[in-house]
């Protein structure tokens, strides 16, 4: 298994000025990055650094960020990226357990009373401007060291800080080549934050490929009209993102085959992929293939993918999440930890190359989700599904978004998807309200409307009341009905699910 390092490396020293990172028309080529890393790696290896100890870099989507990352791994170190959209709080916790050895700041830190070295962005740049500077690729992670700590989003208690190895990343990079058909020197929309392991799908496979890196910054994509005169003007080939992000693209008219002709491929992950953004961007791009992915970042970004075809629209109106990669598989547990019979939804549990050695610094939290299975790693995901006639594995909800109400037990996703095949609805989430006795005594569904005109609000709701009845259960029925123009994002570009439990909570 070639070291990932070593395959960008090699792309850097045969083809110097291939661009690699372009961000809204400012270029870097492949030459910069290797010249980059290499000078950064060789200052922190003469570093009186702890040995294998991370370093947190703190920024946002630049060119210097990527640098920052390949120079940290060739020093034999992992990274973790922290956004710089981050809390104060975020960061002095991230920075608490992560014990890192030094913080690289691209951007002003928030103060933490921290007592770890900080190195500034101008520091950086005279350490990547040395010249002739490199390290021996024996010092380079490999193997099972620590590649990237990414930690998660932390909204019901501590964020946790994934461990991914080297060699856990080799097997997702090369399931990618293999299994999506990603071609050589391809150019990737890079849109996902770094603090976000979907940004993984887009940064290795397609710099282990010598392709190029389209970014759409964040401050883009939170304006409208500056995302939708960029989008036309991009020459993607492979689009990665979340649905939620997909469907903002969807509400320009321009977001299309017609003005985006080099779009071959949509690789989705992070979120579930619904039926109807699905349809949509076959009608749009009648060309391109569609993706569904799954797996959580403990597993390496992905593990499972199927393309949603116009047979697979026309066969599932839950759509399927796939077949695993070959060097892994998936096994569904009951609630006694013993394989669910065959048929039986049960937890996804994922066993194999790719599953994380656990949570930095945090053995409690590793040991209540990871365990050995038949000699390898595996990783209780708290994902419910099944294995359908077809051996295409359904998603079925989070098992914590899992509700009781008047005796019966409620999947939230699965009312979210009833309501996504209302003809009226564009979007919809839905949530618990509690009473005193923290009991569930209301679902409450947010809904986005399509272009639907009633006297108001009470002929909307019975519409759509009406239309529900054909596919949903009485008791799953939504009391109440909140109309609103967009549902809340995480800062990862995921419906917010759990600011709305807040909000109706309060």
């Amino acid at each position: 298994m070639e070291n990932i390092i070593s395959r960008i490396d090699r792309i850097a020293t045969e083809n110097p000025d291939r661009i690699a990172y372009d961000y809204l028309g400012r270029t870097n080529t492949y030459g910069e990055l290797k010249e980059k890393s290499d000078a950064l790696a060789a200052y922190l290896k003469a570093s009186n650094l702890p040995e294998k100890a991370p370093l947190i870099v703190f920024g946002g989507q630049d060119f210097q960020m990527i640098a920052t990352f390949l120079g940290i791994v060739k020093s034999g170190r992992a990274y973790i990226p922290v956004d710089v959209h981050s809390s104060e709080d975020r960061v002095k916790v991230i920075e608490e357990i992560a014990k890192p050895a030094a913080c690289i700041a691209l951007s002003e830190l928030p103060e933490t009373g921290r007592e770890v070295p900080v190195i500034s962005r101008e520091r950086l740049d005279e350490i990547m401007a040395e010249e002739g500077k490199s390290v021996s690729e024996e010092d380079y992670v490999k193997g099972d060291d620590d590649f990237y700590v990414i930690f998660t989003s932390g909204t019901t208690g501590k964020p946790k800080g994934v461990r991914i190895a080297h060699d856990d990343l080799a097997s997702f990079v090369d399931w990618m080549d293999r299994d999506f058909g990603l071609e050589k020197e391809q150019t990737a929309l890079s849109q996902a934050p770094y603090s976000f392991d979907l940004s993984v799908m887009d940064l290795y496979p397609t710099l282990t490929n010598g392709g190029k890196l389209e970014v759409l910054p964040k401050e883009t994509t939170d304006n409208f009209k500056q995302l939708f005169s960029r989008l036309p003007e991009m020459k993607v080939n492979t689009w990665v993102s979340t649905p939620s992000f997909a469907d903002i693209c969807l509400l320009s008219k321009e977001f299309d085959e017609k003005h985006l002709p080099d779009l071959k491929r949509f690789m989705f992950c992070g979120e579930e992929l619904t039926h109807q953004t699905a349809q949509r961007l076959r009608e749009r791009f009648p060309n391109a293939q569609v993706f569904n992915t799954y797996g959580p970042t403990e597993a390496t970004v992905a593990v499972t993918q199927t393309e949603i075809t116009d047979e697979v629209l026309e066969n599932y109106q839950r759509l399927p999440i796939g077949v695993c990669k070959e060097d892994a598989k998936i096994i569904l547990l009951d609630e006694n930890g013993n394989e669910a019979e065959a048929g039986k939804a049960g937890e996804i549990t994922i066993v194999g190359a790719g599953v994380s050695k656990g949570y930095l610094n945090n053995p409690e939290k590793t040991n209540q989700a990871f365990f050995e299975y038949e000699g390898k790693r595996a990783y209780r995901t708290g994902d419910l599904g099944r294995f359908d006639s077809n051996g295409q594995l359904m998603y079925m909800g989070r098992l914590d978004f899992q509700v009781k109400l008047h005796g019966y037990r409620i999947e939230l996703e699965d009312v979210d998807q009833c309501l996504s095949h209302v003809s009226l609805v564009e979007r919809a989430a839905t949530v618990p309200r509690y009473d005193g006795n923290h009991k569930v005594s209301q679902l409450i569904a947010y809904v986005v409307l399509k272009n639907a005109e009633f006297e108001n609000e009470f002929k909307m709701t019975q519409a759509i009341k009406e239309e529900l009845k054909e596919t949903m259960m009485p008791y799953m029925m939504p009391q109440r009905f909140v109309y609103v123009e967009t549902l809340p994002l995480t800062q990862n570009g995921k419906v917010d699910r759990k600011s709305l439990i807040k909000e109706v909570n309060r």
